[in-house]
This record gives C-alpha cells, sequence and structure tokens, in this order.
C-alpha cells in the first residue's frame, strides 16, 4: 500500500505536467514560430536568374555550400531567360515566407526596368533586400597592339586621340543594353567623345572581337578580361571602380579623371515583399557571415569577384540608387526591348 504523503506527492507531480504540457500546446499553437529552415524542415530555394556554370551560379552555389550547416540544404535553380526578368519575377512571385529567395543583379534591378518596355515585376516594391554579395569590376581594354600602333598608353591619351580623331576608334559590347555598352556610353558623355558601338551577341563574341583586333576598345567584365591582360593580349587603362581593384593595384580607376565614373557588375540576395523582418535578418546574418569568411574571399578572388556584404537597408539603398543612376544611362542609348 502507498503511504498518503507518496500520493499526494505523485498527484500533484501528474497536474504539473498536465499543466505543463497544456501550456506547451499553447505556445505551439499561438506563440512565436522558429523558421523551419532553421530546423531542416524543409530546403530553401535559391534562384538563380541565369544559366549554370556562369560567375553568379557558381558564387550562389559556393555560399550554398557554406550556409548548409545552419540553414539546411539550399537547391540552387536556375531561371534564365528576358535578360535575368524570368527568374527575378519568379522569386517575385514565391510565397514570402523564408523558403524561396533569389538573385538581383544589375541587370534585373537597376538595367531591366528601362530597357523592356513591359516589366513582370517592380525592382523595388515586389522584394525584400537581404545582402548584397559580390561586385566585379569592369575594365577599359584595348587590343594591345592597337595601342602600341596608336601610341595610347594612358585612357588620357585614349580620350585626346579620340577628340583629335572623331569617330575614327570603335568599341564592343555584349549587345544593346549592356553593361559594357552602357559604361561606353557612360564614358563618350564624361569624356566628350564620340566612338561607335558595335553590339555583339554576348560577350565572348565581342572579347574575340577586340582580340583580333575588329574594335578598338571596350568595358569588359574583369572576370573575363583578366586572362588576356595577364597574357599581353589586352590593355588595361582603367578601371570602373570608385577606387583601385585589389585585383589590379597598377590600373587607376576611370573615376580618378572623371568624379563619380562607376559601373560595376554586382549581384545580391533578395526575398519576395511581405517575407518577415525576423526572417530576412536571420537570412542577412548567415548569409554574411558566410561571405565574411576567409576561404569565401578566397575562393571568390579567382573570379575577381569582391564579396561586400551589407545590411537589408544598406542593399536597398543601393539597388534603388543604382536603378536612378542608370535611367539616363539607357535613355540616352537608344537600347530598347520591346
Amino acid at each position: 500500500m502507498v503511504p498518503k504523503s507518496q500520493l499526494s506527492w505523485l498527484r500533484s507531480t501528474l497536474r504539473l505536467r498536465d499543466l505543463s504540457y497544456a501550456l506547451c500546446l499553447l505556445t505551439y499553437a499561438f506563440g512565436p514560430q522558429i523558421p523551419a529552415h532553421a530546423q531542416g524542415a524543409q530546403p530553401v530555394r535559391l534562384i538563380v536568374p541565369y544559366a549554370a556554370g556562369g560567375p553568379i551560379d557558381i558564387t550562389a552555389r559556393a555560399l550554398a555550400e557554406r550556409v548548409k550547416d545552419t540553414l539546411g540544404t539550399v537547391i540552387i535553380e536556375n531561371r534564365p531567360g528576358a535578360g535575368g526578368n524570368l527568374g527575378a519575377d519568379a522569386v517575385a512571385k514565391a510565397s514570402p515566407n523564408g523558403f524561396t529567395i533569389g538573385i538581383a543583379a544589375t541587370a534585373t534591378h537597376a538595367v531591366n526596368p528601362w530597357l523592356y518596355g513591359k516589366m513582370p515585376y517592380n525592382p523595388v516594391r515586389d522584394f525584400e533586400p537581404i545582402t548584397q554579395m559580390l561586385r566585379v569590376p569592369n575594365v577599359l581594354v584595348m587590343n594591345a597592339e592597337t595601342a602600341q600602333r596608336l601610341r595610347i598608353n594612358t585612357l588620357a591619351e585614349l580620350v585626346a586621340y579620340a577628340k583629335a580623331n572623331p569617330g575614327r576608334l570603335n568599341y564592343g559590347s555584349g549587345g544593346n543594353g549592356s553593361a559594357g555598352h552602357l559604361a561606353g556610353e557612360m564614358f563618350k558623355q564624361r569624356a566628350g567623345i564620340f566612338a561607335v558601338h558595335i553590339p555583339y551577341n554576348g560577350g565572348n563574341p565581342a572579347q574575340l572581337a577586340l582580340l583580333s583586333g575588329q574594335v578598338d576598345f571596350n568595358f569588359d567584365n574583369l572576370a573575363t578580361a583578366a586572362p588576356n591582360i595577364r597574357s599581353g593580349k589586352l590593355k588595361a587603362l582603367a578601371v570602373t571602380t570608385l577606387s583601385v581593384s585589389p585585383a589590379l593595384p597598377g590600373v587607376p580607376p576611370v573615376a580618378d579623371t572623371y568624379a563619380g565614373f562607376a559601373i560595376d557588375t554586382w549581384w545580391g540576395l533578395v526575398a519576395p515583399a511581405g517575407t518577415p523582418r525576423e526572417t530576412v535578418d536571420k537570412l542577412n546574418r548567415v548569409f554574411t557571415a558566410a561571405l565574411a569568411a576567409p576561404e569565401t574571399k578566397a575562393r571568390f578572388a579567382n573570379l575577381m569577384a569582391e564579396p561586400v556584404p551589407s545590411s537589408p537597408e544598406a542593399f536597398g539603398n543601393f539597388m534603388r540608387s543604382e536603378l536612378a543612376k542608370y535611367e539616363p544611362l539607357v535613355k540616352a542609348s537608344g537600347a530598347r526591348v520591346d
């Protein structure tokens, strides 16, 4: 037979357990929930609006690998098409629950809204910025043999030659409205020169045209141009970052001559509008930590890409400033996609 004192203790313990269980149920039903992806219950989908194998895709996959211990599985989904608009639109229209995020890039959030007659998304209202990821400088390069023949070794000498020989120089780009085209237009405006723009169907054909001497200069992505700069086939005259690029320490910025000149290739992470702020903040902490890791910096240095982690507010402000910067450039270029 159980003594009365033990029986009383047992009844009290059971009542406390019942109360504790009830409180747990109430907390689960009405209390704040831990994002499911923090528990690895559901994979995060990261939409890349470009084809697999390019710099943006490579860096997205590298970051996905680095954050898997914190977020769980991050699945890369490539959605190329319409200059990146298809993938960006998929992010904009996804459920804002933190399980779908995507890449915002120069084209999708700064250039395309002025280039395309109809846009499926609003680059400001339809997204929650998470963090800027990377930037890659563009570089003003000449065919080395052309530069030697024309005795052009500096940006000032290129401008002087163009002014003395109006219309004699031409430059190539990856197409109307591309970063190389718009950088060329900005350069012509600021320098007060005229050079003929020759658009190609992509950055690689434009570089091949420069290497063969069909065009005189290009504004090329540094990651693409670097091997030919190192080999001596291309001569780098200036970079398009506001300050000297660590990847080309001896090459001055265009901004040293024309203040404020800056056209970088950049990309970052965004979520659909309406994603809870606590979820955005968590994603920001995880991805900025990954971007700041020495191993990440070393890996991306091979792509000439500089990690630039930021707060959601800073990235949002940056994207709005880029959107405003490209409006007059696209309109002045006359490029249009309907």
